[in-house]
């Protein structure tokens, strides 16, 4: 990885709809070497996919709820059951195993505190959990799904292509 990586993937996280041809202006390439540098980050698996971000307000799911959940099973078995049911919540867009006193984070969007119950209703039908939180968002200040690239380490040289 090298200071041209770092631009391509600064660029692809600000709009992936970008154009080889404009990413390679951008970072000072021509368009083949810059494509085949996003090829090989797609093949490393620094680039895991390209999505389109939505308005959760426009599709409806403008409500969102931090679940934090709490059970007395931590065996290997019941995590993977426990993935298995959360998999097949489309509310559920985040989920972290967590450590201190909760065992589990999540993230639910919902239209409103009705089909968040719902949701619960649901959930709790499927897999028993010894304790559930749930704390609505109020208000978003700060949302983005660009990862800080300050981090990254980078090769001492920089590759032609």
């Amino acid at each position: 990885m090298d200071r041209l990586d770092k631009k391509i993937l600064r660029l692809l996280q600000e709009d992936s709809t970008l154009a080889v041809a404009d990413v390679a202006k951008r970072v000072g390439l021509s368009t083949t070497p810059c494509w085949r540098r996003i090829q090989r980050l797609e093949e490393e698996g620094v680039i895991r996919r390209r999505a389109a971000i939505l308005d959760p307000k426009k599709v409806n799911v403008p409500v969102t709820v931090f679940v934090s959940i709490r059970t007395n099973s931590h065996s290997v078995e019941w995590l993977k059951r426990f993935s298995e049911v959360i998999g097949e919540f489309p509310e559920v867009v985040e989920f972290y195993r967590m450590s201190g006193d909760v065992d589990y984070l999540l993230r639910v969007v919902v239209p409103d505190i009705a089909a968040y119950d719902a949701f619960y209703k649901r959930l709790i039908a499927r897999i028993e959990i010894r304790d559930v939180s749930s704390a609505f968002a109020m208000e978003q200040i700060k949302y983005t799904t660009e990862l800080p690239l300050d981090y990254l380490v980078l090769e001492k040289e920089s590759r032609e292509s």
